[in-house]
């Protein structure tokens, strides 16, 4: 079974028809809010509020962990995440989206993992590439069909930053970033693609850009413009949501 886990700009899965609301409870506490169990396309998948319902838990509060269990409860196998994200890279700008196929991590102080030693042995997993290669071809198939009919660029690659928050970076925190390679910068990729690959449940991510990171633009960057893109950049996002279920059928 598939799960969306919808960020900033996307607190439900528009065009579904809801069939059931879960509250799950995990060894590691309650997941961000109830499961929407929902159907599209003719088939069951789930949506996750990362932040709540409604829009309230910041980046660094969120409890990862249940989340990505509850929804292995529920017997996810996929998970595709959606992230608002600041640009870096050239060619990386407000309205693109991107399919990440790596990342830096540069948060802390998150639980990390169900290794515990307690409720789960330790044990390590392989983190070569975070992202499942056969879920991010599934959104690059189902964007090379929506992306005709869009005006966003969608990007099949980009190395994905993941920062502390809540607050946002600073100019030299971006151009370190820039230095290590990154595409992107957002706040809520990790722990939730390690998590979900401890539990072998295959993650991708989608990303759009909202506005450019600290210090790569000299523009005045407007809460406006921001919610004009999310607005402009969800619509595509959920057709494309729809076109991964509906080639699942």
């Amino acid at each position: 079974m598939l799960a969306f886990i919808g960020g900033s700009g996307l607190n439900q899965l528009h065009g579904a028809e809801l069939i059931e609301e879960k509250q799950v409870v995990t060894p590691y506490g309650e997941p961000s809010s109830t499961l929407s169990m929902m159907a599209l396309q003719g088939q069951t998948v789930v949506f996750l509020a990362r932040h709540g319902q409604p829009h309230s838990i910041a980046p660094h509060a969120i409890n990862y962990r249940a989340n990505i269990a509850a929804l292995e409860l529920v017997g996810v196998t996929d998970i595709i995440a959606v992230n608002a994200v600041g640009g870096i890279s050239e060619g990386f700008g407000a309205g693109v989206l991107c399919v990440p196929d790596n990342l830096i991590d540069y948060s802390y102080g998150r639980e990390q993992s169900f290794f515990d030693g307690q409720l789960k042995p330790l044990d390590h997993i392989d983190f070569t590439e975070p992202y499942s290669a056969p879920l991010r071809q599934s959104i690059l198939d189902a964007s090379a069909d929506v992306g005709k009919h869009s005006p966003l660029i969608i990007k099949d690659h980009g190395c994905h930053a993941i920062t502390q928050g809540p607050r946002l970076e600073t100019s030299a925190e971006i151009r370190r970033c820039r230095q290590d390679g990154c595409d992107i910068v957002g706040m809520t990729g990790m722990p939730e693609a390690a998590l979900a690959r401890e539990l072998g449940i295959n993650y991708a991510c989608l990303a759009l850009v909202v506005n450019p990171a600290a210090g790569v633009s000299d523009a005045l960057i407007t809460m406006d413009e921001i919610h004009r893109v999310l607005d402009e950049g969800m619509e595509t996002i959920v057709s494309i949501m729809q076109a991964v279920v509906s080639a699942r059928s």
